[in-house]
């Protein structure tokens, strides 16, 4: 599985409901789930983003799925990076070195 982290802000539309946005989250994770995306943590953040998130998912296009499903909802904007743990480092650093 890939791990992906998304910052999260919020739309005009996603400002007037922000008292539902913990139920919101709740029942996006159970959707993400759903499409085979683990979400391992969710965090409203201060400062430039309104939230972060962070999940695996088992491909590119599995998270791209999500994404979209997200957006389709119109409370959020996302900017999504792709996140290697040590080992998946490890092995990307040990392609860079001469044959």
């Amino acid at each position: 599985m890939a791990t992906f982290i998304t910052t999260i802000k919020f739309t005009q539309q996603g400002f007037k409901g922000f008292g539902e946005t913990t139920h919101r989250a709740a029942a996006f994770k159970t959707a993400a789930k759903k499409l085979g995306v683990k979400v391992t943590g969710m965090y409203w953040t201060l400062g430039d983003h309104d939230g972060v998130m962070i999940y695996d998912a088992p491909d590119d296009e599995t998270a791209t799925a999500m994404l979209l499903h997200l957006g389709s909802l119109g409370n959020v904007h996302t900017s999504t990076v792709r996140a290697f743990n040590s080992a998946e480092m490890d092995g990307i650093l040990k392609r860079t070195q001469p044959a």
